[in-house]
């Protein structure tokens, strides 16, 4: 079974798409990246899973059911935007009032498991306007977590984090897929961070789903490359491009894409005259994969 499976989405706004025949399959247990430019249509799909937008045509199916359907709703927690919680509350209070709104039993215990998922259980007296903006982002996921939902919608938690900020968002949504079994849909433009915990991608471009894939699959089709360094940049790379189909200089380091042996390229510039400093092999990452597709769809 999927957690969500969308077919044919479309949502308009002044007669211009932000969705538009969109479709994704997102599997029961993923990190699901999604990915897209700024105005792509993320936070607009997002939104009419969650139902705070309605959909013109159509189908979304969350484990299976309509999304309307009231049973499979309390499944879904979502963080879109912000935590929307009042500044001069402490988290304490924030989350009791989201836990009376949800009509949930016993919402101390509640309460202090979903603080002790985020690692804020010894901060729950601290107001909300006193907090980080990481802090606020896991009190937003706290807040989402409440009622054990299976599926967490999450629109870009980790932008604006620091380095600390990311690693303990990072530790928490794998948390949450682990040991916790919930689904995890999330947005963010910070490919590097994504690409350390995501299982699933989905790529949107101008409302339309460009690619769906696993992070398996990303690393089938990453290019490889091998990258390196001489006394003479520019010569070496003259030479290399007379042999090698794809050479360039990125990042103070010649690259030469889909090749593998680098015994090989070595050998060639000895004869060549030059003499390798510095050589690696490498693929590219999902920021660089992204890069290339949205630069070849443009095209």
């Amino acid at each position: 079974m999927n957690a969500i499976e969308i077919r044919n989405l479309k949502k308009s706004f002044r007669g211009m798409y932000a969705v538009d025949d969109l479709c994704m399959t997102v599997p029961v247990g993923a990190i699901y990246g999604f990915i897209g430019e700024n105005g792509s249509g993320k936070s607009t799909t997002e939104k009419l899973i969650c139902g705070h937008l309605v959909k013109e045509s159509g189908e979304i199916r969350l484990f299976g059911k309509d999304y309307t359907d009231a049973g499979v709703r309390v499944r879904v927690g979502a963080l879109i935007e912000n935590a929307g919680c009042f500044p001069n509350s402490t988290i304490y209070h924030n989350l009791r009032m989201q836990t009376i709104n949800l009509g949930l039993e016993n919402p101390d215990e509640e309460i202090d498991r979903v603080l002790k998922i985020v690692r804020m259980e010894e901060n729950a007296n601290l107001k909300f306007k006193k907090c980080s903006l990481g802090m606020k982002q896991r009190i937003g996921i706290a807040m989402a977590l409440l009622g054990e939902p299976a599926l967490l919608i999450l629109d870009e938690p980790i932008n604006g984090l620091d380095v600390d900020g990311m690693k303990i968002m990072r530790e928490i949504l794998v948390d949450i897929t682990k040991n916790y079994g919930c689904t995890v849909h999330i947005s963010s433009h910070i490919l590097g961070e994504l690409e350390k915990i995501a299982t699933h991608y989905g790529i949107i471009r101008q409302g339309k789903m460009i690619v769906e894939m696993t992070a398996k699959e990303l690393e089938g089709r990453a290019r490889v490359f091998v990258s390196l360094k001489t006394k003479d940049m520019q010569g070496a790379k003259k030479v290399l491009c007379e042999k090698y189909d794809d050479v360039r200089e990125e990042e103070d380091f010649i690259r030469i894409y889909d090749v593998d042996d680098a015994g090989e390229i070595v050998e060639f510039l000895i004869k060549n005259g030059h003499i390798v400093s510095e050589i690696k092999k490498n693929k590219i990452g999902l920021e660089e994969y992204y890069i290339e597709l949205m630069s070849k769809k443009r095209r």
